[in-house]
């Protein structure tokens, strides 16, 4: 299988991003008449002091294609303190295009949502900043947001403790382009060496303020990349893609870990590429959905636009390959409303998806479903800012006899050529390496079902529900390639118990799924750092031109004193078929009535993106 290269080309100082097969960048070139780039310069780095007193001030210079390089400290910007009516605030925000904000070193660069004073990411809940005070209540805060600004760099530098609150908040890095509005407003943008965590979550008010994502990514037409980024600790998700129905972005050599989810993706299609990465300990590895009620415009549809080629030589262009998604069966991640209802135990969930690829993973120890392929009943209120009423659905549905605003179907994805390991340990019928929950779907009369096959497991028993699925749904773009009622009932009622989508489900022994009962943190260990934070930058006082290739990310000397933003340079992070088929009994059937009539007695309007 032919790799889809990511290319980084420094030009005129500009690193752009671009990912073959979606659309070129749109490269800086500064020409002679131009304003020269300027490198803001903030703390110290190798002994030469900076030339702004905070991030908060370098940030405020930017003009187009200027950098910002920020030297080893703990550093504290409270720029949203000053946004106090903004939708999207921020500690720094980002407005102009092409530009950089890098750190010296990812590791001792911190850029810290605790109180000013509190020690390096405090989990103290008393040094936590919840953000400032309106009406009563306070609106939570953001770290880094690049806000519907394009060309905006990230890079080597961490960030945590960002809680959440009454705005639109809990964030740690943003690249903003009108979340959740239905319009798609930013092109690309690019981060590369960054961590996001937050060592300090409490189970009090729902877990509503409790920091919520890690690198998230919304309203983006791209293209983008996140390369060399880890993410832990979060109550929605480590990684978010969402709101673009050509996504034109990849994230590469990621690591998500402890969050309700490993990453999260509402809407988001058409070039989307995430490979060679890690999702383990979340509550849930991965989940990609079709939504009406959040981030708009739906369905998700990782079809190639205009009828092209795809990375497998399909129509699809949406693709997750080479990752391993291992022991995400973690009840006590954070977790708030609908990214709570996540299936404890499942490593990669398709919920009202169309036509995405899942090839050349390797799933280990994951005890619900490795994979999980399945509608989605988005039983929340419809967003007014969607292109008509539950785009690419089916509204007016129903669930166990329970009215549903929006129903997504699932078809068109090809499960192809995985491993599998150790799956399903939980024991529970359907529980194992692979399921699928699909009908044909009404809103798209003759599409193809999903499709399975190449799926191995190393113990030479692959485990698949129904049993035969690799037979009977072995070929793509079969109409007929949906599996049979039977083992629908049975598996929608594991489905309804292990996520409690449609309310609380009682333990019994052929239906036991772990509860949360205590929140656990994952401490944040030392990432690697970007090898040479020179590369690039145009020559200032800490990149000078002759800098020898491999001194730069070494030690650097303490933040020059005198800043008014906290700059002490931190201690280093730790380092570190049928039914008759199952051989089942047949009062199976029986069971999954009595546990869908449960859960439809026990039903509440939720949905799966939880941050409203």
């Amino acid at each position: 299988m032919r790799a889809r290269a990511s290319t980084i080309l420094a030009t005129g100082g500009v690193l752009v991003a671009i990912a073959a097969g979606a659309p070129a960048a749109t490269g800086r070139t500064v020409s002679a008449a131009a304003t020269p780039v300027q490198v803001y310069r903030v703390g110290s780095w190798h002994g030469i002091a900076g030339n702004q007193p905070s991030i908060e001030a370098a940030v405020a210079a930017l003009h187009p294609g200027d950098w910002v390089l920020i030297g080893p400290g703990d550093w504290h910007p409270r720029a949203d303190y000053s946004q106090l009516k903004a939708t999207y605030p921020a500690a720094v925000l980002v407005t102009s295009a092409n530009t950089h904000v890098r750190g010296m070193d990812r590791n001792r660069v911190v850029i810290d949502g605790t109180r000013p004073g509190a020690p390096q990411c405090s989990a103290n809940p008393a040094d936590q900043d919840f953000g400032p005070i309106v009406q009563g209540k306070h609106r939570g805060r953001n770290g880094t947001e690049a806000l519907k600004t394009d060309g905006v760099n990230f890079e080597n530098f961490t960030v945590c403790n960002f809680m959440a609150g009454t705005a639109d908040s809990g964030n740690e890095i943003w690249w903003n382009g009108g979340d959740d509005s239905g319009h798609v407003g930013l092109g690309p943008w690019y981060g590369q060496y960054l961590t996001a965590t937050s060592t300090s979550a409490s189970m009090a008010n729902n877990q509503e303020m409790n920091a919520k994502y890690g690198l998230f990514v919304s309203n983006a037409h791209g293209p983008g990349v996140m390369d060399h980024t880890y993410a832990s600790n979060f109550s929605d998700s480590s990684y978010y893609i969402g709101a673009c129905p050509n996504c034109n972005a990849t994230i590469d050599h990621g690591h998500a870990e402890n969050s309700a989810l490993g990453y999260s993706g509402t809407n988001s299609g058409g070039h989307l590429t995430v490979q060679n990465s890690e999702w383990d300990n979340n509550k849930t590895g991965f989940v990609s959905n079709s939504q009406n009620s959040a981030d708009p415009p739906s369905p998700q549809n990782g079809a190639c636009p205009a009828g092209a080629t795809g990375p497998t030589g399909t129509g699809s262009c949406w693709i997750f390959r080479n990752n391993y998604v291992h022991d995400n069966n973690n009840p006590n991640a954070p977790q708030i409303g609908e990214a709570a209802l996540g299936p404890v135990g499942g490593g990669v969930v398709l919920a009202g998806d169309r036509n995405n690829i899942v090839s050349g993973n390797r799933f280990v120890n994951n005890s619900s479903w490795a994979i999980l392929t399945t509608f989605f009943p988005d039983t929340s209120p419809a967003n007014p800012h969607n292109v008509s009423d539950c785009a690419g659905g089916v509204a007016g549905s129903s669930v166990g006899g329970q009215p549903v605003p929006c129903f997504y179907s699932d078809w068109g994805n090809e499960v192809a050529n995985n491993t599998f390991t150790h799956n399903g340990a939980y024991a529970n019928p359907t529980n194992g390496d692979i399921a699928d929950l699909t009908y044909p779907p009404p809103e798209q009369p003759g599409a193809p079902g999903n499709c399975f096959h190449g799926n191995t497991n190393t113990s030479g028993t692959l485990s698949t529900w129904p049993m035969t699925l690799q037979t009977t749904q072995g070929t793509c773009g079969n109409p007929a390639g949906y599996p049979d009622p039977a083992s629908l009932a049975v598996l929608g009622a594991q489905a309804a118990c292990a996520s409690q989508v449609l309310g609380s489900c009682p333990t019994l022994p052929l239906a036991h799924y772990p509860r949360q009962t205590k929140l656990v943190l994952q401490p944040l260990l030392a990432q690697t750092t970007m090898p040479d934070p020179c590369a690039g930058v145009p020559v200032n006082p800490w990149c000078p031109q002759a800098l020898p290739t491999g001194t730069a990310g070494q030690s650097a000397a303490p933040a020059a004193a005198g800043n008014t933003a906290q700059s002490a340079e931190p201690a280093p992070i730790r380092s570190a078929g049928s039914l008759a088929a199952t051989g089942l009994p047949p009062g199976l059937p029986v069971l999954a009535a009595v546990l869908l009539g449960l859960a439809a007695a026990l039903f509440a309007g939720r949905s799966l993106r939880g941050r409203r």
